[in-house]
């Protein structure tokens, strides 16, 4: 049976979307960081006895963009930040990674249904997901801007500097919702609203931008960068707010000490600094790994 990220790769080419987007220039994404991972006896044994049997953990992946997790050009075979992390602590917990792509705002709602055990899509931890979600971080991202290079606008440090602009972002993300919740503001300042045009795919919104049908893209600090470093015609912007990011997890999930503990392991070893390095994004390393911190502010 095809996988649903086998099928919805294939889907994609038959509709002709936008060609899979690469690494930045000078990463080797086929270096292999993960096999020389050992099972550790100690921290499998914290995993709930029925995964310990089946010896799977099932994730709900999004396959976004890079750095995080994205396909090589065979649109098959998925590679990122998020892939290698979640292989490494796999091996640490002596189990294998059962992974299915799903869209990023479909991933948190399946892990109460018992659908996905655990979800990766860049998720960063707010109070609002805390409520149902618990985390277990592995790296420090965040919220960040990108403009075209004849963009006018000033690094954002404020929302109200987008008062009377398109923003562009994606779907069920921490952008959206602080876009959402900050729209009133405009009107208080006597300013015209702002307008979010929300994407489900990273190409679109970067063709849209592009394009000059909106104004400004509201992404990941990492995968802007990321982006941005390979097309001359669009720039980084600026930071605007740091979050934790996490594995997802359902509320109370007995996996959370384990999957700590197993990322706290490669934070020991030096393989999650290696990891890090491959993709290029060392300054987003963490010292420990929580389970659901508050949020950061």
């Amino acid at each position: 049976m095809r996988t649903t990220a086998t099928a919805l790769a294939a889907a994609a080419l038959l509709a002709g979307c936008a060609p899979a987007p690469e690494a930045a220039p000078g990463l080797d994404v086929t270096t292999d960081v993960v096999s020389p991972v050992a099972e550790d006896a100690a921290i499998a044994a914290l995993l709930p006895p029925e995964v310990r049997e089946s010896g799977v953990l099932r994730f709900g992946s999004s396959i976004g963009g890079p750095p995080a997790a994205f396909y090589l050009p065979d649109n098959r075979t998925a590679v990122g930040l998020d892939i290698d992390i979640a292989e490494a602590v796999a091996r640490v917990l002596g189990v294998r990674v059962e992974r299915q792509e799903a869209a990023f705002e479909a991933i948190l709602p399946a892990l109460g249904s018992g659908r996905f055990q655990v979800g990766t899509g860049n998720f960063g931890v707010t109070e609002e997901r805390r409520r149902t979600i618990d985390f277990v971080t592995y790296i420090d991202d965040g919220q960040g801007f990108a403009v075209r290079q004849d963009s006018d606008l000033a690094p954002v440090t404020d929302i109200v500097q987008l008062c009377g602009r398109i923003i562009g972002t994606g779907a069920g993300t921490t952008f959206e919702s602080t876009l959402n919740a900050q729209q009133h503001r405009c009107a208080e300042a006597g300013l015209p609203p702002y307008q979010v045009q929300v994407f489900s795919e990273q190409s679109a919104s970067y063709s849209a931008l592009r394009q000059g049908r909106v104004d400004v893209l509201m992404s990941t600090i990492n995968g802007l960068r990321h982006a941005t470093a390979q097309q001359p015609d669009l720039r980084f912007l600026n930071d605007f707010r740091r979050l934790d990011v996490g594995f997802a997890l359902a509320k109370g999930s007995p996996l959370a000490p384990a999957l700590q503990a197993a990322v706290n392991k490669l934070i020991e070893d030096g393989t999650y600094q290696r990891i890090l390095r491959k993709w290029g994004i060392e300054p987003s390393a963490i010292e420990r790994s929580e389970i659901s911190p508050p949020e950061q502010r």
